[in-house]
Formats: structure tokens, C-alpha cells, sequence
């Protein structure tokens, strides 16, 4: 519902006024994408509904919720606070090197990128998501006057959650699958407009949550964001990986999978400064085993391993790693860098 973004920013000014004297960073909103496709489109998330035209309208109103709460943000808290929001986008590759699969790409890119990324950085829906999804909902209609400046409000930092790659490809049949899209399991496809398109894993190097462990993605998207938009400061708001870990007869939880993973993509984000990204922070998820949207307690992303019947932290060896990685601002190996 469109009243919805009126309200939200509501909530802005209330949050801003309580605490503007205390936080510095303002985040509106953390995966939109995953709102409005897997709550509306799949229906894997709250609310679990599966209206395509629900979700269009979900992800605009999302988009309008931002820039309207930027904009109550702005006219309450001090000028030296900044503002953000922060996108799961999607570092798409198509599986082969045919305009099929490049076809497939690009339809991917558009509804799991570029319906946010335009309006808010760019000021525009891109012409090609505009005719992809043309049949399902009215954009005319739905994008009112006056929207797309209040959504292309200037921030400043973009936030960037980055798990595993997303490789897709356009099947001769035209019946594609989404069971490797990595986004639950739902018999409807939350990729609006693009149902047909197929996904693939990576390669079978995998986390818990069946994800391909790509390090190379995350070096592709914050490059790719840098030069296309080279002002804007990026920050790695979420990146980690689900194991089945356990604790030892000896009372610890030994994690080398996790200490790889976080190695080898903190390295991929040091490449990508070398390479000219403009990136200011690198945030784990998580610190704590926690509740994993759908998946309930069942997926631990947490440094920090919790028995969840007697609620004892204990920190995993990958804990301990990080620690002297934060310690050194450093990785193992490697010179300390400012």
C-alpha cells in the first residue's frame, strides 16, 4: 500500500528525533529486494503472498519509503549524520556465452538490481524492467509525479550485502527453474517478469545454505558499483556463511570453513580498494548464531556459536581469527593498512 511510505517516514523523524544525538549512520532500509520479491512474489517471507503485481508494487513503495525517509531524516538530524540504505544486490553472470544466457542476465540484473539502483542512484526505472514487467503492472500508474525525486534523494553510502553469485542461463524450452537461485523453496519464482529464466550454482564448493562460495563476485560488484557511480561510498554491510558447526567433547567450536570464507572475501574487498572502490567498512554477519529469516534457528552465520537451550555463548575459532584481524587491520600475511 502506498500509504505505507508516508508512514515509514513517519517512523524516520520519530527515530531521528530520539536518537539523532547519538547515531551517526541512518540506514532506511536492509534488503528491499528480499520485501517485496520473497514476500509477495515467492511468498517464502512475511507476508507469504505470491501476486506478482503485489510485488512491482511492493518494490516501489519500498523505493518511495526510502526517499521519503531520507527526506525526513535530513530535516531533523545534524549535518554531519549520513544516510544509506543498504541492497542485497545480486552479482549476476550468465552460465554460458550465448545471447541467450546474456539475455538471462540482463533480465535478472534488472529486477534484482536495477529496480532499486535506478530510481534511487540513477532517478529512473530502467527502460528494459520497464518493458519486461509491462504485462504485469501499470507503471504509468503506479510511479506517480514527484516520485523518482523524492526516491533519487542523494545518500551517502551505499550499503552492500554479498553472499555467493547468481548464475543463470535461458533454457531452449523456455522452462526455466529457480531451485538454485538460493532463495528458499516456494513453487512460485520470485523474479517477476522473468520466470522462465534458469538458475545454476557457482561451482560445489557450498555453505549450509547451499551457496557457492565465490569470493570473486564480491571484488566484481564493488568494482562494478565504483565505476559506475565513482562518488559514492560503498560499505560491505553483510557478508559471512552458514556451517553446520558443532561443539567438540572439549568444548569448542572449530570453524576453518567460516575462517576461509571470511579470509579469502576480506581479501577480495582489499583487491577491490586497490582497484579504486571507494570502500569505507566491512561488517561480518553476524556475530551471534541468530534467527535466519525462514530457516528459523536452524542456520548458524555467527562468530560467536549459541546453545540455544541454555543460551551460553562461545566464541568459534573464527571469532578468535577475526579479533586479530580487527586488531591488526590486517589479514594474516599481509601488510597493516590505514
Amino acid at each position: 500500500h502506498r500509504d505505507t511510505a508516508d508512514r515509514f517516514a513517519d517512523y524516520a523523524e520519530i527515530m531521528a528525533r530520539a536518537l539523532g544525538d547519538r547515531i551517526g549512520v541512518w540506514t532506511t532500509l536492509n534488503e528491499p529486494w528480499c520485501s517485496a520479491f520473497l514476500g509477495y512474489g515467492s511468498g517464502v517471507h512475511a507476508p507469504g503472498r505470491t501476486d506478482p503485481a503485489a510485488t512491482l508494487r511492493a518494490a516501489h513503495h519500498l523505493n518511495l519509503a526510502h526517499g521519503r525517509a531520507v527526506g525526513a531524516l535530513r530535516a531533523v538530524l545534524p549535518a554531519s549524520a549520513r544516510t544509506s540504505i543498504t541492497l542485497n544486490l545480486h552479482q549476476v553472470r550468465p552460465l554460458t556465452g550465448s545471447p541467450e544466457d546474456a539475455e538471462a542476465a540482463r533480465r535478472i540484473d534488472a529486477v534484482g538490481n536495477r529496480i532499486f539502483t535506478g530510481p534511487i542512484l540513477d532517478g529512473a526505472y530502467p527502460e528494459d524492467l520497464l518493458a519486461d514487467t509491462a504485462h504485469i503492472v501499470d507503471w504509468g500508474q503506479l510511479v506517480r509525479d514527484g516520485d523518482l525525486a523524492e526516491i533519487s534523494r542523494p545518500i551517502d553510502v551505499l550499503g552492500v550485502n554479498y553472499y555467493s553469485p547468481t548464475v543463470v542461463s535461458l533454457p531452449a524450452d523456455g522452462h526455466g527453474a529457480t531451485r538454485n537461485d538460493g532463495h528458499g523453496a516456494s513453487d512460485h519464482s520470485p523474479w517477476t517478469g522473468s520466470e522462465h529464466v534458469a538458475f545454476h550454482l557457482a561451482n560445489d564448493d557450498l555453505t549450509a545454505m547451499n551457496w557457492a562460495i565465490d569470493p570473486s563476485g564480491l571484488h566484481t560488484l564493488l568494482t562494478g558499483l565504483a565505476a559506475s557511480h565513482p562518488q559514492l561510498p560503498l560499505m560491505v554491510t553483510e557478508n559471512g556463511a552458514a556451517f553446520d558447526d558443532y561443539v567438540s567433547p572439549e568444548g569448542e567450536v572449530n570453524d576453518p570453513q567460516r575462517i576461509a570464507y571470511l579470509h579469502s572475501h576480506l581479501e577480495a574487498v582489499r583487491r577491490a580498494v586497490a582497484d579504486g572502490a571507494d570502500v569505507r567498512g566491512y561488517f561480518l554477519w553476524s556475530l551471534l548464531d541468530n534467527f535466519e529469516w525462514s530457516y528459523g534457528y536452524s542456520k548458524r552465520f555467527g562468530a560467536v556459536y549459541v546453545d540455544y537451550a541454555t543460551q551460553r555463548r562461545i566464541p568459534k575459532a573464527s571469532a578468535r581469527w577475526y579479533a586479530e584481524v580487527i586488531r591488526r587491520n590486517a589479514l594474516p600475511g599481509a601488510t597493516a593498512q590505514g
